[in-house]
């Protein structure tokens, strides 16, 4: 598998879909926003699209909530890599849970779709999001009924663990790290790395 999990800054992205792919400057990149879909204009889901924007692939939006599985497929299909983008957690483990787009994911990314997730996105890709509890609200998937992650890696990613982004204080992250360090393994991510998995090798880079 070729996953990149980033916290924040992305400088770790394009030599990323460089690496991992045969595509240049034709790249077609799935964006699944369901993360983002309740902060509707808020200016960290324009900044976050607008840098994806700026690399100058062809970015597809996906909002998974409301598609067929046989849609979602489709999608991926024509795909050339796939970015998750920030936002709510538990919202974006519930589309993807409730539409059955989980498992199609899954298989893909399996199967060697580059998989490239931002703060949820990195968090669902582990084995379990109940680390994240602290940081989002599990109230946004109401209608999950397991915290169980995509398990496309088997450790649960902490993003902005640097504590400078307001909304993640350094205090929230050391409750964070101190409930839920012993029971789950955990990455912390400053906002300037990222984790990398190439087959079965896994590392934090850096992404300034």
């Amino acid at each position: 598998m070729k996953i990149l999990l980033l916290s924040r800054s992305m400088g770790a992205l394009a030599p990323f879909l460089a690496e991992s792919t045969d595509s240049g400057a034709a790249l077609r990149l799935g964006y699944i926003d369901d993360a983002q879909v309740s902060f509707a204009e808020a200016p960290f889901v324009r900044d976050e699209r607008d840098s994806v924007l700026k690399l100058g692939y062809e970015v597809v939006g996906i909002t998974v909530r409301g598609l067929s599985v046989t849609q979602f497929e489709r999608a991926l299909a024509g795909l050339d890599a796939l970015y998750v983008a920030s936002g709510s957690t538990f919202a974006l483990l519930e589309a993807l849970r409730v539409s059955g787009c989980d498992a199609p994911l899954v298989k893909h990314v399996g199967a060697g779709l580059p998989y490239v997730g931002s703060s949820a996105g990195s968090i669902i890709a582990g084995p379990d999001i109940t680390p994240a509890s602290l940081m989002d609200d599990p109230a946004d998937g109401p209608m999950l009924t397991d915290f169980a992650g995509l398990g496309l890696i088997d450790q649960t990613v902490i993003p902005h663990a640097d504590g400078k982004l307001p909304p993640y204080p350094p205090d929230l992250i050391r409750r964070t790290l101190d409930t839920y360090g012993t029971e789950y393994p955990l990455v912390p991510l400053t906002d300037d790395q990222a984790l990398l998995v190439d087959g079965t090798q896994t590392r934090v880079i850096d992404s300034i």
